[in-house]
C-alpha cells in the first residue's frame, strides 16, 4: 500500500515538474518572440522583417506548449503583420474576434483588423472595422485618427479613379480622331493617284490621242465628197425651181385667156 502511495506521489511529482518545464519553456518563447519583436519596432525608417520573423517563430513555438493562449496568438497575428502580410493577418485577426468576448480585447482586434485591410487598400471593410472599435472604445484617438486617415485615403483614391477614367476617355476619342483623319488622308491620297494614274495614262498614249483628234477631223477626200454633193444638190433644186416658175407663167397665160 505504501508502495502504491509513492508510486502516486512520484507521478504527481513529475507532473508537475514537467508543467512546469513546459511552462518554463512557454515563457521563455515568450520573452524570445517580444524581444525579437521589440528590437523589430526599434527601427522606424525601414520594415524589419528579420527581427519580426524570429518573432514569429518564437510565438509558434510558444503555442505548441499553450495552443489556446489568446495573447500569444495576437502577438502572433501581430508579427505577421508587420512582415507586409496584411492577409494572412487579416485572417488572424478574423478568428480571434470569435474566440472572445471582452470587449477591450474585440475593440484592439477590430483596430489592428482595419490596419490590415487598410494597407490591402480595402477602403470600406477598414473602415467598418474601425468604426466597430469605436463603438466599443469611442475614446481610442489612434483608432479616430486611423479612421479619419481611411477615410481621405478613400476619396484620394476615387478622385484617381476617376482622374484615370477621364484620361483613358480622352485618349480614346484622340485615337478615333486620328484614326479618321489617317482614313481620310488616304482616301484623299488615293483619289490623287487615281487622276495622276489618268493625267499619265494620257500622256504615255500620244498615238491613241492622235487617232482620237484624227477621228474627230474630215479629211480633204471627204470634204470634196460632201462639197459635191451639196452641189449637186443645189442644181436640182434650180432645176425644180425653173421648172416651177415656167408653169406658174402658163398658168398665168391661161387665166387671162379664160
Amino acid at each position: 500500500m505504501k508502495r502504491t502511495m509513492t508510486k502516486y506521489i512520484l507521478l504527481i511529482i513529475f507532473s508537475f515538474m514537467a508543467l512546469v518545464s513546459f511552462a518554463q519553456k512557454e515563457r521563455k518563447y515568450v520573452r524570445e518572440g517580444n524581444g525579437y519583436f521589440e528590437k523589430g519596432l526599434k527601427d522606424t525608417t525601414k520594415l524589419d522583417t528579420v527581427n519580426f520573423s524570429k518573432a514569429e517563430v518564437a510565438y509558434r513555438r510558444a503555442l505548441e506548449i499553450k495552443p489556446d493562449d489568446f495573447h500569444w496568438q495576437f502577438n502572433l497575428a501581430d508579427a505577421i503583420y508587420k512582415q507586409n502580410r496584411p492577409d494572412q493577418a487579416a485572417a488572424e485577426f478574423e478568428r480571434l474576434l470569435e474566440k472572445t468576448d471582452k470587449p477591450n480585447e474585440k475593440a484592439m482586434l477590430y483596430h489592428n483588423l482595419g490596419n490590415s485591410l487598410l494597407v490591402q487598400k480595402k477602403f470600406d471593410p477598414s473602415i467598418e472595422a474601425y468604426k466597430k472599435a469605436l463603438r466599443i472604445n469611442p475614446n481610442d484617438l489612434d483608432t479616430k485618427y486611423n479612421l479619419a486617415y481611411a477615410i481621405k485615403m478613400k476619396e484620394q483614391d476615387q478622385k484617381q479613379q476617376q482622374q484615370q477614367q477621364n484620361q483613358q476617355n480622352q485618349n480614346q476619342n484622340q485615337n478615333k480622331n486620328q484614326d479618321q483623319k489617317e482614313n481620310q488622308d488616304k482616301n484623299d491620297d488615293q483619289n490623287k493617284n487615281k487622276d495622276q494614274n489618268k493625267d499619265n495614262n494620257n500622256q504615255n498614249n500620244p498615238e491613241q490621242n492622235k487617232e482620237q483628234q484624227q477621228q474627230n477631223k474630215i479629211s480633204p477626200q471627204s470634204a470634196e465628197q460632201i462639197l459635191k454633193a451639196l452641189e449637186n444638190d443645189e442644181k436640182k433644186t434650180q432645176e425644180k425651181v425653173k421648172k416651177a416658175q415656167a408653169e406658174q407663167a402658163k398658168q398665168r397665160k391661161v387665166e387671162k385667156n379664160w
